[in-house]
């Protein structure tokens, strides 16, 4: 082997991304690759014994592949080098999620931005024309690599303006021809976010149109389904059908039964994903490791509330005779102690970390009330968490073949919630290491090898010579989280380093 290699982490379990046993062992690293791997029971060989260079010492640590967040909502963060993923040993980001990409920009930019900025977090500045200018900026990233989705969401907007109405063949058209440039430029695939106006107007053969293009450039199609919650098993059902008719690849986003009265759907709709799956259609799904979820206020509200935008929405809200025919469409149901607000656009502290049911008590009203008053207040814009889900079915999605392991992780001006944090902390310590629901092993491949399997990143994911030295290194005893709902910005424990292009960027815990 080559001499001179500029880092050699020595005496780590190797836990390399594929699934295979851990073996104890060196990593070099040289000229931001991974020069060689080499089992302890070879360092006596030949071709190591010049080897040389700054030794890192890992006894008693996971030497892992760089952690890779399959759903990620940090395409203005990344960019603004926000260091809360990097501190948990994610390396790189899969971006443009449920719908909502940074581009491409329409003729006003505003309208992009309104629709993009309860997930993004971001201000009125932003505007990317391309998937191109995109990526470009987000190369400067110091904190992780940038892999962006196309948002269905968003190409609609350029197409065709914040619209639920069916678009037209040449409007469709159009959209594929963006996509297709997208892709070109270095997108991965397509996203939608169907629970999301203006992608919730969209019909199946408006997504199978845009999925063939997906599917002839070797890409992916993820999608935050319709419902996940009475209608679950129609949406994945929808999902599949789309996939089959249009040969794509499918990553179904967050997948979960939301509300206890759905529980007993999930295993329906696994058993509809694991039989397209034997059947050939190339289909995955992923789910993060907490029981409840985080999202905009809007989402509870019926989509055609939103049509046209934000200024429409206020409208509607204000309108006695709209509000009617709004209020009994909301969603919620049995649960509104559950969804809590985590933001609000007014920054009023009195709201952030109380329940919907809370503040309706408080105020004299029912629930459904008090979200139409809260968004008119706050100008449309507030987060929620949720908290809606069940252990059992948790502990079938993350150990489930065809899932992976995501943070789904979402910036607040608020509370965020802690899986921004401290996610894959969590999956590690809680999950692998106290109830041992996956061994170590499955656990980082599920947020390594297999999410760069789904997304095509060949140089990363995997301890393998010539990939990119993206490396995470835990100890594996150590290794957890004390983020709560109530305090989620709590640094994780146990990461010992991270790595990123053969560079230390995370030093006992904090940023090198």
């Amino acid at each position: 082997m080559t001499a001179g290699a500029s880092t050699i982490l020595r005496g780590g379990m190797i836990v390399d991304g594929t699934g295979s046993p851990a073996y104890r062992g060196d990593v070099v690293l040289a000229e931001g690759r991974i020069a060689a791997v080499i089992p302890a029971d070879h360092r006596s060989a030949p071709e190591t014994a010049e080897m040389s260079g700054e030794v890192v010492d890992c006894a008693g640590c996971v030497v892992a592949p760089g952690f890779i967040d399959a759903h990620s909502h940090s395409d203005l963060q990344i960019l603004h080098n926000r260091t809360e993923k990097l501190l948990q040993g994610v390396t790189a980001e899969v971006v443009g999620n449920c719908g909502f990409s940074a581009y491409p920009a329409p003729a006003e930019p505003q309208q992009l931005r309104d629709f993009a900025n309860g997930i993004f977090c971001g201000d009125n500045s932003w505007s990317w024309a391309s998937a191109s200018n995109y990526l470009r900026s987000a190369s400067d990233s110091r904190v992780a690599t940038a892999v962006s989705l196309v948002g269905h969401g968003s190409l609609r907007i350029k197409v065709a303006g914040n619209t639920t109405r069916a678009l037209t063949g040449a409007e469709v058209d159009r959209m594929c021809g963006l996509l297709h440039e997208a892709l070109d430029q270095g997108a991965a695939g397509l996203s939608s976010g169907l629970m999301y106006a203006p992608g919730s107007g969209a019909s199946p053969e408006e997504l199978i149109a845009l999925c063939r293009v997906v599917a002839r450039q070797g890409g992916v199609y993820t999608t935050h389904m319709r419902s996940y919650s009475a209608g679950l098993v129609d949406a994945v059902e929808e999902q599949l059908a789309i996939a089959q008719a249009s040969g794509c690849r499918l990553q179904i986003s967050h997948l979960q039964a939301a509300g206890e009265k759905y529980w007993p759907l999930q295993q329906r709709a696994i058993a509809a994903i694991e039989a397209e799956s034997a059947g050939g259609v190339d289909v995955a799904f992923d789910a993060y490791p907490w029981l409840a979820g985080s999202t905009v206020l809007t989402q509870l509200l019926p989509q055609a509330a939103l049509d046209g935008g934000v200024e429409q929405l206020l409208a509607r809200l204000a309108d006695p005779e709209q509000r009617a025919w709004i209020r009994p469409l909301i969603q919620g149901e049995a649960h509104w102690d559950g969804v809590v607000i985590t933001s609000v656009a007014r920054h009023e502290a009195s709201l952030v970390g109380r329940s919907v049911q809370d503040i309706a008590r408080e105020r004299g009203t029912d629930p459904q009330t008090a979200v139409m008053d809260l968004l008119l207040e706050q100008q449309g814009h507030a987060n929620i968490v949720e908290h809606c889900q069940s252990l059992d079915n948790l502990r079938a999605l993350l150990t489930h073949p065809l899932g992976v392991v995501i943070t789904d992780g979402v910036y607040t001006a608020g509370r965020s919630h802690p899986r921004l944090y401290a996610t894959f902390p969590l999956l590690l310590g809680h999950y692998v290491r106290e109830r041992k629901w996956l061994t170590l092993e499955d656990a980082v491949r599920k947020i390594t090898g297999k999410p760069a399997g789904i997304f095509h990143l060949g140089e990363r994911g995997v301890i393998e010579k010539g990939r990119v030295a993206d490396v995470t290194v835990f100890d594996p005893e150590a290794i957890h989280t004390d983020a709560t709902y109530e305090k989620p910005d709590v640094a994780p424990a146990g990461i010992q380093s991270v790595w990123r292009k053969g560079r230390m960027v995370v030093h006992a815990g904090a940023v090198a």
